[in-house]
């Protein structure tokens, strides 16, 4: 199986987030912290065949975040990401 074959948009990880946060996640604009891409979430690479979920920049393919259930529990790993520009909803 290639990379490319496992590969999902960022949206795949729309559920899992909405665990976490108490908005669309993959509107949120990330910023890479290994090559400094800025860019909405759901535009990311997921890898979820895994134990967990991994989001990769787009770009660098560096990990952006992790994110892994355990019974009774919600693991996220974003220490890859150097920033995350959350909407606030106002358009103006």
């Amino acid at each position: 199986m290639t990379v490319e074959s496992r590969r999902l948009d960022g949206n795949a990880a729309a559920g899992r987030l909405a665990d976490v946060f108490a908005f669309d996640a993959t509107v949120a604009r990330t910023r890479c912290g290994g090559c400094g891409t800025t860019a909405p979430l759901g535009a990311h690479h997921v890898y979820a065949d895994a134990p967990g979920m991994v989001v990769r920049c787009l770009v660098c393919e560096a990990v952006v975040l992790r994110i892994v259930r355990t019974p009774g529990h919600t693991w996220l790993d974003m220490s890859g990401t150097a920033a995350l520009d959350i909407p606030d909803g106002d358009p103006s």
